[in-house]
């Protein structure tokens, strides 16, 4: 039919220029030196064991400080499809809801990677605990990170304990654990506010105390430095 010709012919011109394309900055890159990182699969978590999970997060991370990402050559439009009736993340990240750290980006991830949950000062509440149960039980995901981060504006808030406008003084009471024992200095309640919280979920949480006992599940705690791009696990 002529409009099946149309869309054919249409398609044949967009994977031409796509090839053009892709064949014009291999060319570009290798002419400078560089090297072309082939665009990394999407992988199911089902082949991925906990450890491999968890290292895939570090991994990624690592080609994001060094400016080599690889997720921003996936094709967007088949992500999507693949992901509309169903989703596989391997990994799942509580993190704050702090606009200078964008999960999936500092993780080189992209559409259906990692199932992110996010709060001002990454703790955990019923809703959190809830949300990632939902991962590990129905979604299988491998790995579990609670990503705190330098400079983390609500454990500054808590360390201070002022006055503040509306409902943001009911963060106080899940940071100040963190605060008590960072004896007065951020980085150290930031760090212990990481890994106060995976504990938290593990000991409030059946499922994902299970999960990791039975070895489906790894669960840690990690902390995003602004200044390097680095997640460093604790």
């Amino acid at each position: 039919m002529p409009g099946n010709a149309q869309v054919h012919t249409d398609f044949d011109r967009r994977q031409f220029l796509h090839n053009a394309l892709s064949s014009t900055l291999a060319g570009v890159a290798a002419q400078v030196g560089i090297g072309v990182a082939a665009p990394q699969m999407l992988q199911a978590q089902t082949n991925l064991s906990p450890d491999a999970a968890m290292q895939e997060l570090l991994t990624g991370n690592q080609r994001f400080a060094d400016n080599q990402l690889t997720s921003l050559e996936h094709d967007l439009a088949i992500l999507k499809a693949h992901t509309v009736a169903k989703q596989e993340p391997f990994a799942a990240v509580l993190s704050c809801a702090d606009s200078r750290v964008p999960v999936e980006l500092l993780f080189d991830q992209t559409i259906g990677h990692i199932f992110v949950t996010r709060v001002a000062g990454n703790i955990v509440t019923p809703e959190i605990i809830a949300s990632l149960e939902y991962g590990v039980a129905v979604l299988g995901i491998k790995a579990l990170l609670v990503l705190g981060h330098t400079s983390c504006g609500a454990v500054k808030a808590a360390m201070k304990a002022e006055t503040v406008p509306g409902q943001i003084s009911v963060l106080y009471q899940h940071l100040q654990p963190a605060v008590r024992e960072s004896g007065g200095d951020l980085d150290k309640a930031v760090e212990s506010n990481a890994t106060l919280q995976s504990e938290l979920l593990r000991s409030s949480s059946t499922v994902i105390r299970e999960a990791a006992k039975a070895g489906q599940l790894k669960v840690a705690a990690g902390v995003y430095d602004l200044a390097t791009g680095k997640v460093s696990l604790i």
